[in-house]
């Protein structure tokens, strides 16, 4: 099983886009953790103060102890390390999830998305080892997505194009969203 966990961080350094980071895990996280029910959920680009709980995907029920957590400490978390044994079924209407571990992944300071995993009755709570796993994947997840959405985009141009170099390189500039001035000041220009 710790061989398992190198898998899903190396599934996870091949991604080439947000797209593939799903189907890159399916099996790995599902084996390594032993869950039935897992998903990644991505928030909209709302402040920390707008992120509604409830509106949370895989995060049951209104006032979720497990999923207000993992929001306000940046944390992850399973049932048992916040609710007292058997707690969660006064939370969670679902009959699939009767064992619940969230973990956060981060960009830029904030939440933007969550790793949710989830056991079907009958299967063991999840366990501190199973928390530092996460803990571990959140890292990488938000490694990943940190250096997926700062790559910038490159200005594909033809080999034989009839911009100057120095209007290819002005471009970019304005590609990437900087103003006249900004541009004029980055390059020594007035």
């Amino acid at each position: 099983m710790p061989n398992s966990l190198h898998a899903v961080f190396e599934a996870i350094a091949n991604v080439r886009h947000e797209q593939e980071l799903r189907l890159a895990l399916a099996d790995k996280i599902s084996e390594h953790f032993d869950v039935q029910h897992w998903g990644i959920y991505f928030l909209d680009d709302k402040s920390p103060a707008e992120i509604d709980i409830p509106a949370i995907p895989a995060v049951c029920l209104e006032s979720n102890p497990v999923g207000r957590y993992v929001v306000e400490r940046h944390a992850p978390a399973h049932e048992q390390l916040i609710l007292s044994p058997g707690d969660w079924k006064h939370f969670c209407s679902r009959h699939d999830h009767e064992h619940v571990m969230t973990g956060p992944i981060i960009c830029d300071g904030r939440l933007i998305g969550t790793l949710n995993l989830a056991r079907d009755q009958g299967n063991p709570p999840f366990n501190g080892n199973d928390l530092a796993d996460l803990s571990a994947l959140c890292i990488h997840l938000s490694a990943k997505m940190a250096t997926l959405r700062a790559k910038p985009t490159k200005l594909q141009s033809p080999p034989t194009t009839p911009l100057t170099a120095r209007e290819l390189q002005i471009a970019e500039l304005v590609a990437q969203g900087l103003t006249n001035a900004e541009i004029g000041e980055k390059l020594w220009i007035t």
